[in-house]
């Protein structure tokens, strides 16, 4: 909506400013109006998205979090389990590897596919 404004205001300079410097100079500042409110929209996304950053551990770290549940279900699974029926005849139940293991693949495909992009330099 902006755009739209600056041609006709641009326009109405010749009629009432005679300094022709003056009247370049508002109409470089009419023009820049819409690039200039960007840019501070812009800077003010960035510091908010740098405090959501700083968030307490449970909300920046979800997907380490992620990662070390799926790794302890295999860890019980694979390891604990096991032994603890081999050397203590207890029986542990086993956790759902059927649900984990999608979660886990998909993040470490993931990662894959970013450190392809980095070597590559693909990504940004």
């Amino acid at each position: 909506m902006l755009q739209q404004l600056i041609g006709p205001v641009a326009g109405l300079l010749d009629k009432f400013i005679v300094d022709k410097d003056q009247k370049n100079a508002l109409a470089h500042e009419i023009a820049t109006m819409a690039e200039k409110n960007h840019q501070d929209l812009m800077i003010a996304q960035i510091a908010v998205n740098r405090e959501e950053a700083k968030g307490n551990w449970f909300q920046s770290s979800w997907r380490p979090a992620t990662a070390w549940v799926c790794v302890l279900g295999f860890a019980v699974n694979f390891l604990v389990s096991p032994l603890a029926v081999g050397l203590f005849g207890v029986e542990i139940p086993q956790a759902d590897t059927g649900t984990m293991l999608p979660v886990l693949m998909g993040m470490l495909g993931l990662a894959g596919a970013r450190t392809y992009e980095r070597k590559h330099g693909i990504g940004k």
